[in-house]
């Protein structure tokens, strides 16, 4: 018997769902789209970026697997890495999503996968979902360009705070005493 995809006629609706498994989907026009699993080279950036940040922020507050209600399409994000507030600790214990009701993250890091399609999604849809949402900084990690670039949100607007090369220290607003170049952080994702 094949079973009927379910669609979903509210935010709220997707939300009570549950197929068993420990599959991520991003909600798009009432429908489910399974995530793929990340490359093992982002993954390995991002875990030596979450062993640089929890120190720093509290381990609490840096959270892989996040899941983020944003508005337009779809409806939810699950950046790689996510520097939440002291608030949403409490808030997060029932599920980890941050609803449009809630304050925004400090800040979303995304690692951009190969392929065209995954750099304008990470490029130019989220960083419009995330601007909208008024979350204060966003990472684009490119292994690709070998860069790291740092937005910052001001009047509303995501400006560039810098693209990080090489030895070129990493600036964040929202992370004091971070030691890192974009090389370091780069360099962790090769075998």
């Amino acid at each position: 018997m094949v079973q009927a995809k379910p669609r979903f006629s509210s935010f709220e609706d997707y939300l009570s769902y549950d197929d068993g498994t420990d599959k991520r989907y991003e909600l798009l026009n009432g429908e489910l789209i399974e995530l793929p699993p990340e490359s093992g080279e982002n993954i390995s950036i991002l875990g030596f970026l979450y062993l640089q940040l929890a120190p720093l922020m509290g381990h609490l507050r840096v959270r892989w697997g996040l899941e983020l209600e944003v508005r337009g399409e779809p409806k939810n994000r699950y950046p790689d890495l996510t520097v939440i507030r002291d608030e949403h600790i409490q808030q997060l214990q029932p599920r980890n999503t941050i609803r449009l009701s809630m304050q925004p993250p400090l800040l979303v890091i995304e690692a951009v996968s190969p392929g065209l399609s995954n750099r304008e999604r990470d490029y130019i849809d989220k960083r419009k979902q995330y601007q909208d949402r008024g979350i204060p900084e966003y990472w684009l990690i490119d292994p690709a360009r070998a860069t790291v670039t740092v937005l910052e949100l001001a009047d509303g607007i995501y400006r560039e705070l810098g693209i990080f090369r090489g030895g070129d220290s990493i600036e964040s607003s929202i992370i004091s005493g971070l030691n890192l170049t974009a090389q370091q952080l780069l360099q962790a994702g090769q075998a």
